[in-house]
Parts: structure tokens; sequence; C-alpha cells
């Protein structure tokens, strides 16, 4: 085994030479590497090696990588002595000890589907690609949700013979989920960032499609992305509570976009530069809400400066919430509406009201005129960023008095008739109940329509996964109008504080607490039986005390 943490030994032989080595890293994480070295030895004869780094280790991960390399031939470990900071130097470690004609990197809180290897490896083959690269997801624990990772790159099988062709490919920063010919890093210099530096990740794609490499992607889930939200240590990437998080952030994304220019990669810096604005600038606004003032108004001025570099097409290239949430930060340089930005940046987005019209034009305000909303009038009503309010009444039968604001006269057009709600598990969003319908009456004033309807939450019951254990619920409605269009909205909650119940049921006490998500979405939590109502007031404990 490994010992010299700055200069790892040379690569043992590779007789057969077109095998793959797995690069796991590791850093205080005994509870979860066995499950990654696992999942990767799992793969099969493909697999000539599993390199494991541990990043000087200060708990037992160190003694069960060594324990795992005694079982298992094909596991060599590397202890690095003195901690990198960062996941750049580990994997560059792991790199240069791998000696299988391809690699791959895996966290050690993450695993490898079954096959994953071999279908990377096969596509990799049949198309003569340097980079094969599948899909990943994103599953959200203890919850078990499943998000797949840039879902429109990997719909189905494309091979691309340069990166250009595909300008979105820059959108997918992740250096797992891929397959390497480690040859072709080694003869271009890719690699990562040493040291610590966050989002290592965004330096080592943009070298490697500066290297414009031969690409083939396949729709096969490749990689399973574990998301701890609620772990007493987050990962470095999610632990956003500093602004020194977001700066990292404007680092990383600045030297990969200058790594393409320099390279001659110019479109691919344009569609970086528009990906930065459609996600990353998007997500840390629609949590802004969780930071003080002082924060608020740093991450304004950092954005604002960061974005005031970008040329205008490429923010217009955008989509429609992202580019107006973009405009409104470069017109003013202070932090102005950021209620209305907020919900604007949520997912799905909500235009509040006011709406401002200027010259005939759909402007963001009056006080801010030259921020135009340029497709509003024209974007078809299914698609328009509605605002939906919930104002919640609880009891057994949990009444909700909705609101839904017109927004530029658009919804007036269609005339809208009725209001259904849907009503999904957390675990199976894609899987949403439907629960009721009721007609939508003109509000007075004429620039919104109500609606009253009930949750029976002895349904909600009945499609609870078990006692005793607390149960997220997402709110979803569509709007139906006359002319035929369909809306789908996710409300907000309005009206006075949230209050949890408990309400008794054929199944005994049921405890319901609405509460506004991260995203402002009106949502419930629900717990069945003394044992789910312990553990939900608990876990409103556990937020209380770390300050959300």
């Amino acid at each position: 085994m490994d010992a010299d943490a700055t200069d790892p030994p040379p690569p043992v032989s590779n007789p057969s030479g077109d095998q793959v080595s797995v690069v796991i890293i590791a850093f205080n994480d005994a509870a979860h590497v066995r499950d990654a070295i696992t999942s990767a030895l799992d793969q099969g004869t493909a697999v000539h090696e599993v390199i494991a780094v541990d990043d000087a280790s200060t708990d037992a991960t160190g003694a069960l990588l060594d324990a795992a390399a005694a079982r298992d031939p094909r596991v060599r470990v590397h202890h690095r002595t003195v901690n990198s900071g960062g996941c750049g130097t580990p994997r560059n470690d792991g790199l240069r000890l791998a000696t299988g004609r391809w690699v791959m990197f895996l966290d050690s809180d993450d695993v490898l589907p079954a096959k994953a290897v071999t279908t990377l490896l096969d596509a990799a083959r049949a198309s003569d690609a340097q980079v094969a690269a599948g899909a990943c997801v994103r599953r959200e624990l203890p919850l078990g949700r499943e998000v797949r990772w840039q879902p429109t790159l990997y719909r189905e099988a494309r091979t691309y013979a340069t990166p250009t062709a595909e300008p979105r490919l820059v959108r997918d920063t992740l250096c797992v989920g891929k397959l390497y010919d480690r040859a072709f890093l080694h003869g271009h210099g890719v690699e990562f960032p040493e040291g610590r530096f966050l989002y290592e990740d965004f330096v080592f794609a943009a070298r490697l499609l500066a290297a414009s490499p031969r690409l083939t992607l396949v729709p096969d889930t490749v990689y399973v992305w574990h998301v701890r939200r609620n772990s007493a240590s987050p990962s470095l990437s999610l632990n956003r509570r500093e602004i020194a998080n977001w700066q990292a952030r404007l680092e990383a994304h600045h030297c990969g976009t200058d790594i393409l220019r320099a390279a001659g990669r110019k479109d691919l810096v344009s569609a970086a530069h528009t990906k930065f604005v459609d996600h990353d600038v998007r997500m840390y606004l629609r949590e802004l809400h969780t930071h003080d003032e002082q924060y608020q108004r740093r991450w304004w001025q950092l954005t604002r400066d960061y974005l005031a570099d970008f040329p205008v097409r490429d923010v217009d290239a955008a989509r429609a919430p992202a580019r107006w949430c973009t405009r409104v930060i470069l017109a003013s340089d202070v932090p102005v509406d950021l209620a209305r930005l907020i919900e604007l940046a949520a997912r799905p987005g909500r235009l509040l009201p006011p709406y401002a019209v200027t010259d005939g034009r759909a402007v963001w305000s009056t006080a801010l005129p030259r921020v135009t909303l340029d497709d509003i009038l024209t974007k078809p009503v299914g698609r328009l960023p509605l605002t939906v309010t919930a104002e919640v009444s609880l009891g057994r039968r949990t009444r909700l008095r909705l609101r839904v604001d017109d927004l530029y006269g658009r919804l007036a057009e269609a005339r809208p008739v009725t209001i259904d709600l849907e009503v999904s598990p957390r675990t199976a969003p894609d899987r949403p109940l439907p629960y009721a319908t009721a007609p939508l009456s003109a509000a007075p004033g004429g620039d919104a329509w109500t609606a009253e309807l009930e949750i029976d939450l002895r349904q909600l019951a009945v499609h609870s996964s078990g006692h005793g254990h607390p149960e997220a619920w997402d709110l979803a409605v569509v709007v139906h109008c006359a002319d035929g269009t369909q809306a789908r909205a996710v409300p907000r909650p309005g009206g006075g504080p949230l209050r949890r119940a408990a309400v008794p049921t054929f199944g005994g006490l049921l405890l319901l607490q609405p509460y506004r998500t991260t995203g402002g979405a009106l949502a419930f939590r629900m717990a069945r039986g003394l044992d789910g109502a312990t553990r939900l007031l608990a876990r409103r404990a556990r937020r209380l005390l770390a300050g959300r």
C-alpha cells in the first residue's frame, strides 16, 4: 500500500491494457465508502482496479480501505499524510496511479449502478470515442427522491466528433458518470486544480472540452449521486451558507471560460455564459431569502460585477425567467425587488404582481422600465410563470383558498374556468394523485380568479408509505381555460403563519404541518401516530437549532 502523500509510486503493470481503473476519493467517510467500493467491484471483469485515495482521514476510513484491499487484490489504496483541502489533488493522485486504458471517478458517498462500466465501455468502443458519458441521477436522501441530471443531454444515444458540435455539453460540469481514455487525458494535460479549490469539476470539464475529444453519450443511468442535505457535515459544494461558496463558484466558472477562450472555443464560452445565467444565478437567487441582508448585498454586488462582462447575446440566450432576473440584477446597483426575484427564480418560476406596462411593452416595474419581459405577451399561456397563492385552513378536510393572478391580461384572454389540485409524494414526483377540482370565479377588480377546494387527509393517509415516518407532499394545480388552454403552476403559501394541526382519522392521530419549501412553494409534511408526530417535531426542532 502506498504511503507518500506527495509522490505516488509508479503504476503496476496492466497486461490487458483495455480495462477500467475506478478512482475513489475519500475523506472521513467511513459510513459510506464501503458501498462505493462494492459498487465498483461488482461491475465485474471490466474493472481492472479500484484505486482508493484516502485524503488523510482521521476516522476509520483508512482502515476500511485497507480491509477492502486485503479482501480483493483489485483494490489499491493510497494514503495521503496531509489533507489536500479539496477533491482535485486526490483525484489527480488516483489518475497518476491508474493503469487501465480507461478511467472513471467515483466519490466515496456515491455508487455505480449495475452494468454502468460495461455500458460506457461498449459505447466508447463502438463509437471510437475518447469520452463516454451516461445519465446521472441525484438521489435525495433519506427520502430517496431521484432527479436526472441534465436530462435533455441524455435523452438518446448521440456521438459528437467535437464538443463544438453540441455547445450544451458545457452544462454537464460533473467529472463523474463518464469514462475517459487515460492516454487522452495525459496527452492533453487534462487534470484537476490542486489543493483547496471548490468546484474543481468546472476546471476539469473545461480542460477536457478545450482538448476537443470525440464524445459519445448514452441515455442509460451510469451514476447515482447521493445528496444528503441534512448531513451534519455537508459536502463542500452543498455548503452554501457563506458567501465564500459563491465566490469560489465565480472563480471556478471564470477559470473554465478562460480555458475555453484560450483554446479558441468561442461557441463554448458563450454557452458557458448562458448556462451560468440559466443555472447558477437562478439556483443561488432562489435561496437568497435564507440569508441575512449583509449576505444578500454582497451576493448582489459580486454577481452584478461578474455578469457585467457577459455579452448581451449570451444573457438573452438564457431561458426567460433566468434572463429576466439577470436583467434586473444588471439594472440596479443595490438589491431590489428580492421577494419577486426569488419567486421568479424558483422552479417553476412565479412572477408576482404588479405587472407594469410602458409604451405597450411588458416591463419589470415602473421603477425599472428598461428591464423588458420580452416575450411574455406572446409566450403560450401554458408556459407563463403564473402566480397561484394558497391559504390553508387545517382540519380533517383541509381547505385551500386559491388565488390565480392574471399576467398582463394573458390569462383573461384564455378565460379560466376550473382548477385541478394534484398532490405528489416527494419520493415519487412523477406520480401525482388527482385530488379535487373546483370552479374559478373572477375576483373583484378583474385581475385574478379564486377557488376553494379540499384535501381529504384520509386519502393521503391511505397512500402513506408507512406508520411512524414523516412524509413530504408537494402540491400542484392545473388551470383549465375556455379556449382549451391548460396552465400548470405550483402554489405558494399565503395568508398568516403556517400552523400544524393534529387530526384524528380512522387510522389514529395524523399530524399535518404545512410549510414553505426553499423554492417558495407550499408543501405538507404528514406523520401518522404518536411516533411519527414525535419524529416530525424533532425534525422541526433540529431545523430551528440549525438556524434554518
